[in-house]
């Protein structure tokens, strides 16, 4: 019998949810790594789960209850002007919105990572990719914002720490965003601990102003090439992921930060994310029991977006 080391969490209902014609954060974005895994033969490695809905309580251990009813409010109003005729979107910002699968996708987002872990937190598997949309890093505790409505990495960590009373969780966030909303959430906990880096200046042009103790931002400048990248990992994050001992690891995997896509000017290839990988892997196998927790976030154009997902599982995979 085979065993699959690495989870694979997705859901059918993460297609649905869509924000028009055009849009960058499309249903395509899960087609393409689809297709990439299976003509590549890695989706063969993969353990695939069914993904459940994630509960309201759970949401609410990251999120305020005002917003998660907000949220559900629009989504149901959306829904009754649609049958009277209405429009087929509801706006949360300039680049933002809802269609009436938002509110389904956004839980089963968030139901991935917690069932993911579950999975690795029972020793079903080493580790696990959430293949979800929408994204999440950039909703707040009381905010959506920047295609994200539900924070799916923070509500996981908080789930972690409330359900098996870990001691000390670790975010790693290499999207080529600031992960605003995973900040805001997780800010100030001697528990969590979030390194990232970012594109700077650049949307959501945050991250740099007196973060807390337990943010470890790393701003760097357009055309920043892998080479620079893999050398702040090595000097600036390892050593304090190392110094902190993470019990679990949470990745904030956006692939937008590649060169070839062209919502930010980062220069990293396939093979910069799956170098990251390999040494946020070494810290987990150290300290984490090897358990880590992945999350798609951004990565907007097809053919780079598929190539780095794949680099990034034949890491998590041992392939």
């Amino acid at each position: 019998m085979t065993v699959r080391k690495t989870g694979y969490f997705t859901h059918r209902d993460c297609w649905k949810h869509e924000m028009g014609p055009g849009h960058p954060e499309c249903p395509e974005r899960l087609d393409a790594i689809e297709d990439r895994l299976l003509i590549s033969g890695v989706g063969d490695a993969l353990e695939r789960y069914e993904v459940p809905l994630a509960s309201l309580t759970d949401i609410e251990l990251a999120h305020d209850r005002l917003h998660v009813a907000a949220m559900r409010g629009m989504s149901d109003r959306l829904q009754e002007e649609m049958l009277a005729g209405g429009p087929s979107h509801a706006q949360i910002d300039t680049d933002t919105s809802i269609n009436a699968h938002t509110w389904q996708a956004s839980l089963r987002a968030a139901g991935a990572a917690l069932a993911a872990t579950d999975a690795v937190m029972a020793g079903e598997i080493d580790n696990a990719f959430c293949a979800v949309r929408p994204p999440g890093h950039h909703a707040t505790r009381d905010k959506a914002m920047g295609f994200c409505f539900f924070n799916n990495v923070a509500v996981a960590v908080k789930y972690a720490l409330q359900r098996y009373q870990l001691q000390r969780v670790a975010v790693v966030d290499f999207d080529v965003h600031h992960g605003n909303g995973t900040e805001d959430i997780l800010a100030n906990d001697p528990r969590a601990l979030m390194v990232g880096i970012f594109q700077h200046p650049f949307y959501p042009f945050s991250g740099d102003q007196n973060p807390a103790p337990n943010m470890l931002n790393v701003p760097v400048a357009a055309y920043t090439r892998g080479m620079d990248i893999r050398e702040i990992v090595d000097t600036v994050w390892i050593p304090r992921l190392e110094a902190f001992q993470p019990e679990m690891i949470f990745i904030s995997a956006g692939f937008d930060a590649h060169r070839e896509d062209d919502m930010g000017q980062l220069g990293l290839t396939e093979a910069d994310f799956a170098w990251i990988t390999h040494r946020v892997k070494e810290v987990a196998r150290r300290f984490s029991q090897g358990r880590i927790v992945s999350c798609l976030e951004g990565g907007y154009v097809m053919d780079p977006l598929a190539r780095s997902v794949e680099a990034h599982l034949r890491v998590l995979a041992d392939l």
